[in-house]
């Protein structure tokens, strides 16, 4: 049987009477370096609270990035926080939830009740069916599931359950049902697949920093229509009609809880080609996530410690001045300080504790530019060297009166880059997925260090394409062809 682990908020919440399981206080496995060196280990995250950004969130995001099994997943999280991700997936089942609880009697006058399912497992047998289903769909230790009667049965809401809000019956159930999950194999639900040949192109037209400028999405719809692809600008109140499209290219600023992951998960549950993939978004957009995936694999980065509240002495200690704080998902040098003293990092790690349960502290670099490497398909795209802003350490300085200044730029051949940038960014993105990444990089007396990957990195009209110009273009394009004829 593999190692596995129980995550509970404080170790005080396993009981005395509960079965001798191997159990770990959630801070303790965040920033406990032991933990991360045991790749096999299967997590079970029974946190209480869930939400994003969560420690219990991010519990189930640092499993991943450490290589660990964990339920339930960060795309689970994120299914279950919306109606339109999970949607779908209940639309399906109507026919079953009507089957299960048509012969209900009618003298029973009930229009809703709930359920809470323990590891796709219930004591009502006419729910089996629908629980495995379920289980399949949102691999969560704990289900709650609504049900309400308007002429036809259907599920109304799901939600992630809690441990300490079960009753004692459900509380001795769930650890019989606990035993027998631990002692089997841990399966990845498959997906559908389809395919056509439309795509389409989401931006939004009031982003003040978007991915592409105009003239890219033009040079993006050219370069469709010459590999046989209708593509399409849509914006974010078009949701509704993503099932119209047979792929979706994300030219939007991603978050998770955003528009731009609903778009994404909702595209590849559908089985349709899409670039970001939610997977890539998942591991791109959180800082914090990344930093664990590269050291995870020893790809070099600034020396980082992930802080919780209280912790700032830790990284003075460790990090010395000057640092940088970042909060987990900050994009387009947003959310990052710079401290030089006690004083400043104490005001920065306020601010950002304000928004996340943690934080990512890094020993400051200087170099006068950063490399960005686009990576598409495992294979390198284009080179860039983005210089730091005037008077500023970053590349684009958001300055207090809500200008925008960024630093000059200067694109390169491909095979003019320094090999071991170049080799160090193939490793990075490889770590993320196949898609579309911007790998960051600082070249360094000590060797290379990789900064982020951005899941949809700039692609802007005469910078990011002043070498390849419509071959730019033309690659993405072509690769989404070859995908849709593979799909």
């Amino acid at each position: 049987m593999p190692d596995y682990l129980l995550l509970v908020d404080d170790i005080k919440h396993w009981k005395k009477h509960y079965p001798s399981h191997p159990v770990a206080a959630v801070k303790d496995y965040l920033t406990g370096e032991n933990w991360a060196k045991r790749p096999h280990l299967h997590v079970i995250n029974l946190c209480r609270d869930l939400s994003y950004q969560s420690l219990g969130y991010y519990a189930s995001l640092l499993a991943e990035a450490r290589g660990h099994k964990v339920i339930p997943t960060v795309s689970t999280l994120q299914d279950l926080t919306r109606k339109t991700l999970y949607g779908p997936v209940l639309d399906d089942l109507d026919e079953m939830v009507n089957k299960a609880l048509g012969q209900k009697s009618p003298e029973v006058d009930i229009s809703r009740f709930e359920i809470v399912l323990q590891f796709g497992k219930c004591e009502s047998e006419t729910l089996r069916p629908l629980a495995r289903k379920l289980f399949e769909a949102f691999r969560a230790p704990l289900l709650r599931v609504e049900f309400r009667r308007n002429g036809r049965w259907r599920i109304s809401r799901l939600k992630a359950g809690s441990f300490d809000k079960l009753s004692y019956p459900q509380e001795q159930f769930f650890l019989q049902v606990l035993d027998k999950q631990l002692r089997q194999r841990w399966k990845t639900p498959a997906s559908t697949k389809q395919a056509r040949y439309d795509l389409a192109i989401l931006h939004n037209p009031e982003e003040k920093l978007p991915p592409s400028d105009q003239k890219a999405l033009q040079a993006f719809i050219r370069a469709a229509a010459d590999h046989g692809i209708e593509a399409e600008l849509v914006t974010p109140k078009d949701f509704g009609h993503l099932l119209e499209y047979d792929a979706l290219f994300i030219r939007e600023t991603t978050a998770l809880n955003h528009h731009t992951y609903r778009f994404a998960r909702k595209a590849a549950s559908e089985g349709m080609v899409v670039i970001d993939d939610p997977d890539s978004i998942r591991r791109c957009v959180n800082k914090i996530f990344l930093n664990e995936l590269l050291a995870t694999h020893k790809i070099p980065t600034p020396a980082g410690l992930i802080l919780a509240k209280g912790e700032l002495e830790r990284a003075e200690q460790q990090l010395g001045y000057p640092l940088v704080l970042k909060i987990p998902d900050g994009s387009f040098s947003r959310g990052m300080y710079k401290a030089a003293n006690r004083e400043e990092m104490e005001t920065a790690a306020a601010e950002l504790f304000r928004h996340s349960e943690l934080i990512l502290a890094q020993a400051y670099t200087y170099t006068e530019f950063d490399w960005r490497i686009g990576v598409l398909n495992g294979e390198a795209l284009y080179a860039c060297r983005y210089f730091m802003s005037r008077g500023h350490w970053q590349i684009i300085n958001h300055n207090a009166a809500g200008k925008v200044q960024e630093g000059k730029w200067e694109t390169l051949p491909v095979d003019a880059t320094p090999p071991d940038v170049l080799a160090t960014a193939l490793r990075a993105a490889r770590l993320i997925g196949d898609g579309l990444y911007g790998v960051d990089l600082k070249q360094t007396d000590k060797g290379v260090l990789v900064i982020e990957v951005n899941d949809n990195p700039s692609l802007e009209y005469g910078v990011e394409d002043k070498v390849l110009g419509k071959q730019l273009y033309q690659r993405i394009m072509g690769e989404f062809r070859r995908r849709l004829e593979q799909n």
